[in-house]
């Protein structure tokens, strides 16, 4: 789950299962006595809502890199130390294992993954058209607002400013990035 409205949408559905939620998170569910709930109809209704049950522990590793740049990103706070420390930190793994173990099964680097998540976010921004190019390049923690339009412009073929013109905008769900 990549939003509080997927949350939502999952909870109502194992709810009306009579499933007993006690913790949903991004990227993970707490049932009530799993022994007493069928495994095949837990996963039928996660997969019919469009989410995965991911178990082996690589996937997981790349799942909660994937989750923690999400939530880095959304709550447009700055990283405070470099992005190897922090994800050494948070994930309790050596960044070289976590760093390959994301390439591999991504098939792109955490930081270019990390490049995309901005891009998307900064389109988002631009479309609720309350912010400057320099703000948002500032809340998105870029060095400067051209920083952010050269990746922008790399990531997208089009400026910020073609961009927030088009009628119709060209933006990913966050899970869809890679």
């Amino acid at each position: 789950m990549v939003c509080d409205r997927c949350k939502t949408v999952l909870k109502q559905e194992l709810d009306k299962a009579g499933i007993k939620v006690l913790s949903i998170e991004l990227g993970e569910l707490i049932v009530m006595d799993e022994t007493s709930v069928s495994q095949d109809v837990l996963k039928e209704i996660i997969e019919s809502n469009g989410f995965e049950i991911i178990d082996d522990q690589n996937s997981i590793l790349v799942e909660n890199v994937k989750l923690f740049l999400i939530e880095s990103v959304e709550s447009l706070k700055g990283l405070q130390e470099n992005l190897s420390v922090i994800l050494s930190k948070e994930l309790k793994t050596e960044y070289s294992i976590i760093s390959k173990s994301f390439s591999a099964s991504a098939g792109i680097t955490i930081e270019k993954y990390l490049i995309r998540l901005k891009v998307e976010k900064a389109k988002e921004l631009l479309q609720m058209d309350n912010m400057t190019f320099s703000e948002i390049a500032y809340s998105l923690d870029y060095s400067s607002g051209s920083h952010l339009a050269k990746q922008f412009k790399n990531s997208t073929g089009m400026s910020m400013t073609e961009y927030k013109k088009l009628q119709k905008w060209n933006r990913k769900t966050l899970d869809k990035i890679v």
